[in-house]
């Protein structure tokens, strides 16, 4: 049988030329003896690569600051210390009842849904960082044999392409980042608007109960001296059934006041994230906020608008993230590619060191996809931020007339409605004592009146729904445009019939 030539093992030091095409693309690699080379190569890449560790406060900063007043109420509990301390402080705004300033400041203290939230942007935030840092050293191990001889090799690689370019790329990191902390801020400032326009149904529904119950009362009042008129002979019936039914309507309304009254809690308590215990202890205004003695301007709320917005800060951040993301070497990186390796050989007694450089020359797609990509990418972000502003300005003049209108009708329903209706009811009591009108008038007139006192505080709720919502669109977070029924209470708050 015949053999085969073994090959010689290349001598040390000698140039081993080595040409290969990957993906379209030709890599051509050249040795060069040196025992130097780029021995300074790994230290260079631990020392620009450095720890991508970041801390809950920095991915926090932004959102604290649009918070204000509240902001060292957001912390992210990593610890049952932490949480233990939170559960403190959400214990004294629990000892008392709760306005909607506390309310958002609890939401801060206690939901587990933005505990989420927040441990979620902290781990986008160290991904981040990480992908921001150069690409890792490549460690490579060969063996090969030659007839009776083995020889191993040795190289640690890195890509000096990826190396260049790694200040623009952290640059670019740094925009995507702050990227994620304003729109995490904006997800925290929607909860806590969500959380004031919820505290404002619930306080309404509380309170639009409290006058359902005396709507009932007057209406049992009124069936019971119906019938016993109708005992004497002085009532026929007709004029009874009219009461009796009057009564049954005011029964099923205060049922439905009640079942508003909780339902509007529990999904108070809901976005609070208060457990059994602490909902049980959840108190509650008796009544809403009295209105504001004037309207906000106009051009006072257009002004801050202009500055305050985040979805157009965020819209902004995106387009500067993908202008720096096609400064950040892409071209380059999408046409040329250098890799530098450090190499260490030994056949048998025989050893060798030196350096490798692999070059990727362009030949069957020279970038300019990826370039194109780029380009996209930014006309996509220019066209995003153009309809963001377009789309504010609009929201923001829906949303100051909603305002507008509601002040008008609870101004009126408390300013005119009422007054009136309590001159109606003091005529009615003079005219009751003089013997001018019956009895049963006089319930009819104090049932109106609570009617009128329902309305009322209805055209207060949408009032501060609406407020809330004008907030909402200054700060430029998502929130519920508010409607003239005002949620979940609606159903049972308008005024009974007579």
């Amino acid at each position: 049988m015949s053999q085969h030539p073994t090959p010689p093992a290349p001598a040390p030091g000698r140039p081993r030329p080595c040409p290969r095409t990957t993906g379209g693309n030709l890599r051509l690699v050249r040795w060069r003896d040196g025992r130097r080379g780029l021995a300074l190569l790994p230290l260079l890449t631990m020392l620009v690569t450095g720890c991508a560790t970041v801390q809950p406060d920095h991915t926090l900063a932004t959102t604290r600051q649009q918070l204000g007043a509240q902001q060292d109420a957001l912390t992210l509990q990593r610890d049952d210390d932490q949480r233990a301390q939170a559960a403190r402080s959400a214990d004294t705004l629990l000892a008392q009842p709760l306005d909607a300033d506390a309310a958002q400041r609890l939401a801060l203290l206690q939901s587990p849904a933005l505990q989420a939230l927040l441990a979620e942007a902290w781990a986008a935030d160290i991904a981040g960082a990480a992908a921001a840092r150069p690409a890792d050293l490549r460690l490579t191990w060969e063996r090969m044999v030659h007839g009776g001889e083995t020889e191993l090799t040795r190289s640690l690689g890195l890509g000096l392409t990826d190396l260049l370019l790694w200040p623009a790329r952290a640059r670019a990191a740094d925009w995507q980042g702050d990227a994620r902390r304003l729109a995490l801020a904006q997800q925290v400032l929607a909860h806590g608007q969500a959380v004031r326009q919820q505290w404002l149904r619930a306080v309404a529904a509380r309170e639009l109960l409290g006058y359902h119950e005396q709507v009932r009362e007057a209406a049992d009042a009124s069936a019971e001296l119906a019938r016993r008129m109708q005992s004497v002979g002085n009532f026929n019936r007709l004029r009874r059934a009219r009461e009796q039914a009057f009564q049954a309507d005011a029964v099923a309304r205060l049922a439905q006041a009640v079942q508003a009254e909780v339902a509007e809690r529990e999904a108070l308590v809901r976005l609070l994230g208060l457990d059994s215990e602490q909902a049980l202890r959840l108190q509650l205004p008796e009544r809403l906020p009295a209105l504001p003695a004037q309207p906000r301007d106009a051009a006072e709320v257009t002004r801050i608008a202009s500055t305050q917005r985040i979805d157009l800060a965020l819209a902004r951040r995106e387009l500067d993230a993908r202008l720096a993301e096609g400064s950040a070497g892409g071209g380059l990186a999408s046409v040329v590619d250098i890799e530098a390796s450090l190499i260490r050989s030994r056949s048998g007694d025989e050893r060798a060191r030196g350096t490798e450089l692999e070059l990727s020359l362009p030949v069957l797609d020279a970038g300019a996809a990826k370039r194109a990509k780029l380009d996209a990418r930014q006309l996509i972000a220019f066209n995003r931020l153009a309809q963001a502003q377009r789309e504010a300005a609009s929201l923001l003049r829906e949303r100051y007339a909603g305002y507008r209108s509601a002040f008008d009708l609870a101004q009126q329903a408390r300013g005119t409605l009422l007054p009136l209706r309590q001159t109606i009811a003091d005529e009615m009591l003079l005219n009751y004592n003089g013997m001018l009108v019956g009895v049963f008038e006089l319930l009819a007139e104090a049932r109106a009146q609570v009617g009128a006192v329902i309305t009322t505080i209805e055209a207060q709720r949408d009032f501060w729904l609406a407020d809330a919502a004008l907030q909402a669109a200054i700060q430029g977070v998502p929130a519920a445009a508010p409607t003239p029924a005002g949620g979940a209470a609606a159903a049972a708050a308008e005024p009974a019939g007579h």
